[in-house]
């Protein structure tokens, strides 16, 4: 029940935050990432699988998608999945940005440097790179560039309040906001129900902490994609902090 409420929240407090920020009530952000942390999201996590057991603990059979809003010809793709005639590549498609955090598995996140934050998967050994430094172009979608399975992520703070870090100041608790396009076309499910090269994914992590000192997070991923989706679907997942990595395994797609 906790878990769930703590959904809710975090769903309901995104539009507030994000509005604050966009109007620029207080300071901006520092440049570096790692400076204007207002949480400290590092270390081993594993996925508690609170929700749609049925369709992450196993391959669920095709055209079992009850809650994903496909379209017509979202749903032809998904009737068309083959278990037989896939290859290598097409087993790691649930792994892509737009599904990962669904895959029941571990995360190693750390910072690579003061703009990168890194998040490794132990299940399909992925590893996403999410950039906080100001990119020179803007990223492109499509097939052209939709050739890696985490596309390109940019990664903002937003701060509780819409106020900002200031000066010789306390971090206010914050949220990370993470937007990824320029994937490679992708599974939302393992049973081939489908996400485009064109699609955006938008993700929030938030650090939960509870009075015995154990942590969670809670990410809340939003998935549009006008070729294959009527709307955007938003889904949340949770994850449990471990104390160090001595039950990270990692293993290839399956």
């Amino acid at each position: 029940m906790k878990l769930r409420l703590w959904t809710i929240a975090a769903i309901v407090a995104l539009s507030p935050i994000a509005l604050l920020a966009q109007r620029g009530r207080g300071p901006a952000p520092p440049a570096s990432g790692q400076a204007g942390a207002g949480e400290d999201l590092t270390g081993y996590w594993v996925s508690l699988v609170t929700e749609d057991w049925r369709w992450r603990m196993m391959t669920p059979p095709k055209g079992d998608y009850p809650s994903v809003p496909l379209n017509a010809e979202g749903r032809r793709a998904a009737d068309a999945w083959d278990p037989a005639k896939e290859t290598a590549e097409d087993k790691c498609k649930a792994y892509g940005a737009g599904n990962i955090m669904r895959v029941p598995t571990r995360l190693h996140i750390t910072w690579e440097n003061e703009n990168t934050l890194q998040v490794e998967t132990d299940a399909g050994q992925q590893t996403r790179r999410f950039m906080f430094a100001p990119r020179t172009a803007p990223v492109a979608t499509g097939a052209a560039v939709g050739d890696r399975l985490q596309g390109e992520s940019t990664a903002t703070w937003e701060y509780a309040g819409g106020r900002g870090p200031r000066a010789g100041g306390a971090v206010p608790p914050a949220q990370l906001k993470v937007v990824t396009t320029g994937m490679r076309p992708g599974y939302l499910q393992r049973n081939g129900v489908p996400y485009s090269a064109n699609a955006v994914v938008t993700e929030y992590f938030s650090r939960v902490a509870e009075p015995d000192g154990q942590a969670y997070l809670l990410v809340t991923t939003i998935v549009e994609d006008p070729q294959y989706l009527n709307t955007r679907y938003a889904r949340s997942s949770h994850f449990k902090r471990e104390a160090d990595g001595s039950k990270w395994k990692p293993s290839p797609c399956e």
